[in-house]
Parts: C-alpha cells; structure tokens; sequence
C-alpha cells in the first residue's frame, strides 16, 4: 500500500525538537508507519537547489500539509511574506488537507505578521493549540487516524481511540472529571478550568469518536470500566511472595480494578505495604518523611509505564509481583517498531503505544516527562544503591524486574513493627482526625480521596489495626451513625510526630 505524505512546517529552528518528535512517532508508530511517510527539510541531502523550491515542491507532492506557528515569523522575501505563509498558500491552493497548530502563549509575544497569520488560517481551518511535544503527538495522532477514517482507507482505528460502543455519558462520574481537572491544574496549570464540562475536556483530550466514548475516556474516567466486554481485562494483579519464586499459595493477593489512575495509586500503595520502610518525624510538618528500600517514584513509573503501554486488546493483565528480592512489573504487549532494549538504558524519543491514554496521565503528573522514565528509574536506583533495572521481552510481554537491597527483611511484621512503622496514609488519616470525631465520608473529604476501597484498605483499616483509631459505636461496624475518633494511643502518636 502507497504511504501517505506529510509535509511538516514551521519556522525552521522554532520547532525543531518537536518536529524531531512528531516525524520519530510516526515513522515507529505500528499505526502510522504503515500509512504515512512524512518529511523534515533536515533529512533532505545536500543538493544543488535553492531552499524554497525543494519546500514547495514538497507541498505540491504531499497529501497532508502539517504547520506549526508560534511566535516567529521567519525570514522574509523581498514581499515580506515568510516561507512558512507561501508554504500555507501553496497547500490551500493545491487542495491539500492542512492540520492547524498553534503554540500555547501570549499573543503580544508573537510577531504581529504570525498573529495575522494564524488569524487567517483560522477562518479557513480548525485550528488546535499545544504547549509541549505529548500533547502535540496526541493531537496530530487523533488527525491522522480521523484522516484515514474520513478517507475509507482504514475501517479499524487503534484500540484507545476505537468506539466503546457499549458506553454511554452516564457511565462517566462527575468526580472522576472534576478531580482530573482539579489535579491537572496544580500539577501542570492545565488550561480548562475545573467548572469544565465532561464533554468539552473529553473533546480537547481528544477522547470522542464522532462524538462517542471512547476505550480510553471510559478507562480514565469510569468508576468501572471492566463492566464492558473489551475492557474485562484492563486490571491490575498483585501478588507478593516471601520466596524468590512463583508458589501457591500466594501470601498476598489483590486485584485492582476501576480507573486506570485508581489502579495505579492503589497498586502502588499494595507494594509500598510491603516493602521495609524508615521513618523520621518531619520538622515542618505532621506527616512524618517515609523512605522505602525501593524508592516509592522507581514502584510509581514502573506500574504507569505498563498500564499507559500494555496492550489493552491482550486478554493478559497487568501483573505486579514482589518475591523477597526483587519486584517484577509484567507488562501485555512489546516495544514499539525502532525502539530496542538497549535503547531503554539511554535517551530515546517516547512513542505511547496509547498517545489518546498517556496524555491525561501526563496531564496529571503520573508520567513525569516524554522518554526519560526508563533513565529516571535507573537513576534513582543507583543513588540508592540498588542493582540496575532488567528490561526483558517474554513471551508478548514486557517485563521490568527493579532489584531490593540484600539487607531486606521479610516482609511479614509483628503487630508492635507495624505500630512502629505506621504507613504515611496512615499518618495522615490520624493527622486530619486529630481531636474530633468524624464519618468515613468526612474524612474522605478531607483527605481529597474518591474511591471508597482505597479509603478503606489503605488508611481506614490499618489505622484501626494499629489501635490508633476507634469506631464510637463498635458494637455495630456498620451503622449509618458510625464515626470514628482517634485512641490514647493515637493521641500519643501524634504528639510524639510533633515533638
């Protein structure tokens, strides 16, 4: 099949990086690479012609016409019109399809001829804004699989921007949007503001299919999206063994359903459960600083990695698995085309195999920056003085075993460790309590918390556990006048965190 041709604009050196980007995702992309060819004038051989015809040329032969704009202008001819503007006229007269994109900034930044240009563009296309190379890949990832849709070329589109046709908007909780937003704002000053409706982020996370939901809105944001029959799998299996092998029966066994940003805070939380831990009283706040044998942020990127990756269409789960000496995160599916093993140890340009499901996750900081999680673990290993990370290929799945220091203990603890050692969800829960009585759907509140399970398992019931805090009407755990108030042990506690 004859590979479409993209023709990528821009002022030259405004935009390199991310036309760098763009052209490596789509020429590894499994999608892409199959119907798009595209071209950068730095991967053109020197040749005796002038600069500008081989750019218009390129226009000429081209199917689709890709501009950039910021704030430069670019160099002017003798009619004080750019190369960029000449390039965006020659592809309006020659038919071309041209996908629009503008960088996010203030306009008395840009040069008044590119603000007049983008105004002009605007009244002839649809025009899309951008603030970094992500969301500017999940952006021209949607175009290109709409341009195929709209071309008949292809009939399927990839698996996190395919119809959930089951799906509908009430499937979707309000709270899941509101605190995405919230999140996305403080951690990313994310544009739209937390009033914005369902529907109008979902169209700007480009997460509609002709105005449907898609496999990726419903994983993000639906209480429980394994409802539906493609996603039954899209979970999370934790296992922790005390051996160094697979054996039944399994000590600990959890699994974690629900959003994708639920399973992975709460699979994170299961390992970090188990891992040896030190704590030192802060001296500016309640909470006391938690340091675990494995960095919490090494645990935190291996799991985000696999489920923002996995192969969603695999009948396979995610698995994360801790033994007595290493934690092995199992991830369904491989490495996308051009990216190696060995190329995991070293800088390398990040290709999602979900652009439309690791956006989001960008947006609210469960992925730190585009291609360099693989280093940061790695990093963060060595100034622990852990083994390097092993990443491995096995039988269609990805698998990242992260190394525990030989020092570590069994994880199994007496009931006075575990006093000792009290969790840092713990802590808070007994923090936001501290003199007053208060309802389970309080203290969710309080600790910003949505998903009642995580609630439960993770800060309520440990904290009881450790006799740190007590039901007022103990005799009937299930009341609907149940509140909860911290013990004389609790109160001690405290007071020792602030002393």
């Amino acid at each position: 099949m004859k590979r479409r041709k993209i023709f990528i604009s821009s002022v030259q050196n405004e935009f390199k990086s991310e036309r760098a980007a763009l052209r490596d995702f789509i020429l590894g992309d499994p999608l892409c690479q199959r119907y798009f060819d595209c071209f950068l004038f730095e991967d053109i051989p020197a040749q005796d012609r002038k600069p500008f015809s081989v750019y218009i040329d390129k226009v000429k032969t081209c199917h689709i016409y890709i501009c950039l704009l910021g704030n430069e202008y670019g160099a002017e001819d003798v009619r004080g019109v750019s190369a960029t503007e000449r390039e965006f006229k020659e592809a309006t007269d020659h038919g071309k399809t041209r996908l629009l994109f503008i960088k996010t900034g203030a306009e008395e930044n840009r040069h008044p001829k590119t603000v007049k240009l983008i105004n002009k563009a605007g009244h002839e296309v649809i025009r899309r804004r951008f603030s970094n190379s992500p969301e500017l890949i999940a952006q021209i990832y949607a175009a290109l699989v709409q341009y195929l849709e709209d071309q008949g070329i292809l009939q399927t589109v990839p698996f996190d921007a395919a119809i959930c046709r089951e799906a509908a908007f009430g499937d979707i909780e309000d709270h899941t949007v509101k605190n995405f937003l919230e999140t996305a704002q403080a951690e990313r000053k994310f544009s739209l503001p937390a009033a914005t409706s369902t529907k109008k982020l979902f169209i700007h996370l480009n997460l509609l299919n002709h105005g449907r939901l898609t496999h990726a809105s419903i994983l993000l944001f639906c209480r429980n999206p394994q409802k539906f029959r493609t996603l039954l799998c899209a979970e999370i299996k934790c296992m922790h063994f005390h051996g160094t092998t697979v054996q039944k029966p399994i000590p600990s066994y959890q699994l974690y359903r629900g959003t994708l940003l639920e399973q992975v805070d709460e699979a994170v939380d299961f390992v970090l459960g188990k891992l040896d831990r030190r704590i030192t009283p802060s001296k500016t706040a309640i909470a006391s600083n938690v340091s675990y044998e494995i960095p919490k942020m090494v645990i935190r990127e291996a799991i985000v990695n696999a489920v923002a990756h996995r192969d969603y269409t695999s009948n396979a789960s995610v698995q994360v698995m801790l033994f007595a000496d290493r934690l092995e995160v199992w991830n369904p599916g491989m490495l996308p085309a051009g990216i190696t093993l060995q190329e995991l140890r070293k800088a390398h340009a990040s290709i999602p195999h979900n652009p439309l499901i690791s956006e989001p996750l960008f947006w609210a900081r469960y992925i730190e920056r585009a291609g360099t999680g693989t280093l940061d673990m790695i990093a963060l290993c060595k100034k622990e003085g852990l083994k390097e990370p092993i990443f491995e290929q096995r039988s269609g799945q990805f698998v990242l075993t992260i190394w525990r220091p030989k020092s570590s203990r069994p994880a199994v603890q007496s009931t006075e460790q575990v006093t000792e050692q009290v969790t840092e969800q713990v802590t808070k829960l007994t923090a936001v309590l501290s003199k007053k009585t208060a309802t389970s759907a309080e203290l969710m509140r309080s600790l910003k918390l949505s998903h009642r399970p995580t609630f439960l398992y993770h800060y309520l019931q440990p904290a009881i556990n450790a006799g740190l805090l007590e039901r007022t009407i103990p005799e009937k755990p299930k009341s609907s006048r149940q509140k909860y108030r911290l013990t004389k042990k609790g109160s001690t506690y405290l007071r020792k965190l602030k002393e």
